[in-house]
């Protein structure tokens, strides 16, 4: 089996499912564990099957505005990626405002609104014009951040991973697949914090779209399905508390709400 052609030839892992049952990436075995690990997995929309996360990345600094709020230069910047864990994911469904909890260490907790791909193919070296046929679907989702841990290791010049990549720090809606949406590279994009509005911009202002970003992905990694990015978000990123209610949107999917507490 091609495993960067999961969706194709293989069915979907069932909630609950061992990873290195079926995953793309990961030996098939047999043999007896210690203990078992559930597989990440969001539901597809208008499916009963289930998408299997593979990876999470990121991309930093790609709406100008923002980064030139975040002290960098867009227009000399090349793309730049980091990833969060699997479990960093809090599926929240669609109509309900999921409880979020506020992470440890941190005083400064802020919001990232974000665009989310989900590949249905991999491989490496893909050119930008063919990206978006790997396109297996589109979500919506949060890159939730401790910014003075983040700001604190940058100052040091160490990773600042303890900033992104830690429990929960990925809120995500449901698979959307690309049947029932299109491709995302306009419309807007918009986050309010109990009722008032904090970010609004256009997807069609990203610095690199989410084709080049593919492209540029698979230059450094071999991409597979399962596969989900991260694209960006716009300006005025913020704080939250306990008891803020956030609310995402992006034309043309459903909104994601959670409560900090």
């Amino acid at each position: 089996m091609d495993r960067r052609h999961f969706f194709q030839s293989t069915s979907l892992v069932t909630t609950g499912a061992l990873v290195g049952c079926a995953l793309p990436g990961v030996a098939q075995q047999q043999a007896k564990t210690p203990f078992t690990v559930p597989a990440i997995t969001l539901p597809i929309v208008g499916s009963d099957e289930v998408f299997p996360v593979r990876r999470i990345y990121c991309i930093g600094r790609n709406y100008r505005a923002h980064s030139i709020e975040m002290g960098s230069n867009p227009d000399r910047e090349p793309p730049f990626f980091f990833q969060k864990p699997t479990d960093a994911i809090q599926y929240v469904k669609t109509g309900t405002v999921a409880d979020h909890p506020y992470p440890t260490l941190t005083k400064n907790y802020h919001y990232e609104a974000e665009l989310v791909a989900a590949l249905g193919r991999g491989g490496r070296n893909i050119p930008v014009a063919q990206a978006l046929d790997y396109v297996y679907g589109y979500s919506l989702g949060l890159d939730m951040t401790r910014r003075d841990l983040q700001r604190a290791m940058g100052d040091e010049k160490k990773p600042w991973e303890i900033g992104k990549s830690f429990d929960k720090s990925a809120p995500i809606g449901a698979i959307h697949k690309l049947a029932q949406t299109g491709h995302f590279t306009q419309g807007d994009i918009w986050l309010k914090v109990n009722g008032q509005t904090k970010q609004k911009a256009n997807l069609s202002q990203m610095i690199w779209s989410v084709a080049e970003q593919i492209s540029r992905l698979s230059d450094a990694f071999e991409l597979f399905p399962g596969d989900i990015i991260y694209s960006g978000t716009p300006e005025n990123v913020g704080p939250v508390v306990r008891g803020d209610v956030i609310e995402m949107h992006i034309d043309g999917l459903p909104n994601l709400s959670v409560k900090i507490v």
